[in-house]
């Protein structure tokens, strides 16, 4: 089992459902791991899962504002399944780094983990 890791991808973006969420948005840290089984012997990256691509993926779905990260998590997790089928699993952490918490410090956030 092969897996390729995306780590503290950090995005200004505009996901919540509280007031001004929408307008002001906050900094986001995204982690992602996704688990292959390569077939061997490994030859061309047609064969792998590609970062960029999913790099890309994971961009993409930052910059469109949704109400909650759990659904910004599953669209992404969606998306490199049908990019990459032949994938095992993706573990995804979505950290909301300055959640609208009066008197809060730290951080909010989901884990999502689908196994195929």
């Amino acid at each position: 089992m092969i897996e390729v890791h995306l780590k503290q991808l950090k995005f200004h973006a505009f996901h919540g459902l509280y007031p001004g969420e929408e307008l002001t948005g906050g900094p986001f840290e995204v982690n992602l791991t996704v688990s292959y089984e390569p077939e061997k012997p490994v030859l061309s990256i047609e064969q792998t899962v590609n970062y960029v691509v999913i790099y890309e993926i994971v961009k993409q779905h930052m910059q469109v504002p949704t109400g909650l990260i759990e659904t910004v998590a599953e669209n992404i997790c969606n998306d490199v399944k049908k990019e990459f089928p032949f994938i095992k699993g993706i573990v995804i952490d979505i950290d909301k780094c300055s959640p609208p918490i009066e008197q809060f410090q730290g951080r909010t956030g989901i884990t999502l983990k689908q196994s195929y």
